[in-house]
């Protein structure tokens, strides 16, 4: 009876034991899927079953740190520095005490605690340096390349296979802005699982960064086809369709609720639909709301949805502040080139001509910032159609050069409009460079080089000429267009540059030949041109005597 009775004690505390782990598990597996409700749920139940149970302490921790609608590293401190006092040596506590110490700009501190973590496990536990690795890719004081050190280490230990290390390398790398180890560290997560949803949306994010729609949306829509529960790759969905498609935006809001807890981000998508429904007074009233309630816990993309509202309902002044309260409180990997077009826009609706130009750095950022040509094109076009109204020139040719240097592969059409903005913007040696330097070298077969080269370095002159600055440029121009199988065509910028010459060596250099010799030059390539002749004729005449004066000078009078 008593050996009965020990059989099914140790069956029930095996069975026991299985469960705990599969709670501890799917606690992990929730906070994967960034279902933070219910992760703290089940790590709680955990530990009420267990309060020793180490593992549940740090990961609870960490979903304190990390839930979005109740951020609580203060109580995560109180955590793990509660559980230290009697678990002094637990690496894992350690590790995320450390954490919490860098959270707050402790750099001493943090660091002497990561090693001792990494110190009592020799190197050897795979959770430890994870966790240390993610410390200090999460916390701005962290340093990510000892991330990347400990990572490296982390790959060396025998029968490696933790796809979570690789993810984290690639974190890390996303970090140092290295876009290519990122997404190489990435695919190697999925090559250890191909199934993590995790690693298949941040390759999206690393290209959305860059603004790279034909990679970055497949890899969001990828990342759902391996994990139809994955809800944040939704949420990356919803956002690129939010201005693009209601329907689409809608369907993937609805996705995105099916596979996540009830809380702000669900929360956040509602405001915006209301947006993109019409409803935009709505939508700035509720994206208000979530803004008080949540505080300093709020998304950031609140203060864009109240922004893009307030454009919407003509209150610029509020659309202002609101942009620039989501610029300053959001991460920049969350920028759109769309973020800063929309800036420029709100500025270009401003009364005051001084801050209203502020629009153009804006638009600026946008064309920077997008990599789709038609993008770019859009933006600028924008941003030119301001200048215009303003009468601002020189807006008009610092953003044709942005367009200029953005384009891939320009034409000479591109070209010549980045040259003639500045010429027109009266930036005449930018002008000169681009016509004398790259019109005339890339399109030599071509009269445009040569005639705003001649008309720049004119501009550059005196109302007389007197430096002569486009003598040269008008030489050459004269000489392509009369060897031009095309000459006839050209015949008005050829007697124009004739006449120039003919000028300059009349009036500045004093030599009447000279000048005499583009009047008949004018003549063989325009022979009915009537003020050639008389140009000729007048210059031919010799000087006029000057009147002598009566002997003995004077006048007659007597002088006084």
């Amino acid at each position: 009876m008593r050996k009965l009775s020990m059989i099914m004690l140790l069956t029930l505390t095996c069975i026991g034991s299985t469960v705990m782990a599969q709670t501890l598990e799917q606690a992990k597996q929730f906070l994967y899927y960034e279902r933070f409700a219910s992760a703290q749920s089940a790590f709680e139940k955990v530990l009420n079953a267990n309060p020793n149970n180490i593992e549940a302490v740090y990961w609870l921790g960490q979903t304190m740190i990390h839930r979005r609608d109740t951020r609580d590293t203060a109580g995560a401190k109180a955590l793990y520095q509660k559980m230290l006092a009697t678990n002094g040596n637990a690496p894992l506590l350690l590790a995320g005490m450390g954490h919490v110490e860098l959270l707050y700009g402790d750099k001493t501190d943090s660091r002497q605690r990561f090693e001792t973590a990494i110190s009592l496990t020799k190197e050897k536990d795979i959770n430890v340096l994870n966790a240390v690795a993610y410390a200090n890719i999460d916390a701005k004081a962290g340093d990510p390349n000892y991330a990347i050190q400990k990572l490296n280490t982390a790959t060396q230990i025998k029968r490696f296979s933790d796809p979570e290390t690789y993810v984290l390398l690639g974190d890390a790398y996303r970090r140092l802005l290295d876009g290519g180890n990122a997404v190489l560290n990435y695919q190697k997560a999925l090559g250890l699982n191909p199934k993590l949803a995790e690693a298949q949306m941040k390759i999206g994010i690393i290209y959305l960064t860059q603004n790279n729609r034909e990679y970055f949306l497949p890899a969001f829509e990828s990342a759902v086809t391996m994990d139809p529960a994955y809800a944040p790759a939704y949420e990356q969905l919803y956002l690129y369709w939010f201005l693009r498609d209601v329907n689409k935006a809608a369907s993937y809001m609805d996705k995105y609720a099916a596979n996540s807890d009830q809380g702000p981000d669900l929360e956040y998508m509602k405001a915006g639909m209301l947006y993109i429904s019409g409803k935009v007074a709505d939508a700035r009233t509720r994206a208000q709301q979530l803004i008080g309630q949540y505080g300093a816990n709020v998304n950031p993309r609140m203060y864009r949805l109240v922004a893009y509202a307030s454009d919407s309902l003509g209150d610029y002044t509020a659309a202002r502040e609101a942009m620039a309260n989501f610029l300053a409180k959001a991460d920049s990997s969350m920028y759109l080139a769309t973020d800063f077009e929309e800036y420029g826009k709100i500025y270009g609706k401003l009364t005051d001509s001084v801050t209203r130009n502020m629009a153009f750095q804006y638009y600026a950022k946008a064309i920077a910032m997008d990599s789709l040509a038609e993008d770019k094109q859009k933006f600028a076009n924008e941003a030119l159609d301001l200048a215009k109204t303003m009468h601002n020139k020189q807006a008009a040719a610092y953003l044709a050069g942005l367009e200029y240097n953005s384009i891939k592969n320009p034409n000479n059409s591109d070209l010549f409009k980045f040259g003639t903005a500045n010429y027109s913007a009266g930036n005449y040696k930018t002008a000169d460079s681009i016509f004398c330097g790259l019109y005339e070298s890339k399109y030599p077969n071509e009269i445009y080089g040569y005639l705003w080269c001649a008309r720049s370095k004119q501009a550059q002159d005196d109302s007389t000429n007197s430096q002569g600055l486009a003598v040269d440029a008008y030489e050459k121009l004269a000489l392509f267009g009369r060897s031009s199988p095309d000459s006839a065509k050209y015949k008005t910028q050829i007697v124009g540059a004739y006449f120039y010459l003919a000028s300059y060596y009349n009036d500045i250099k004093k030599d009447k030949p000279k000048a005499i010799s583009y009047m008949q030059k004018v003549l063989e390539v325009d022979p009915t041109n009537t003020t050639a002749p008389n140009i000729i004729n007048a210059l031919s005449k010799p000087p006029k005597q000057s009147a002598q004066k009566p002997k003995g000078g004077g006048t007659g009078q007597s002088g006084k």
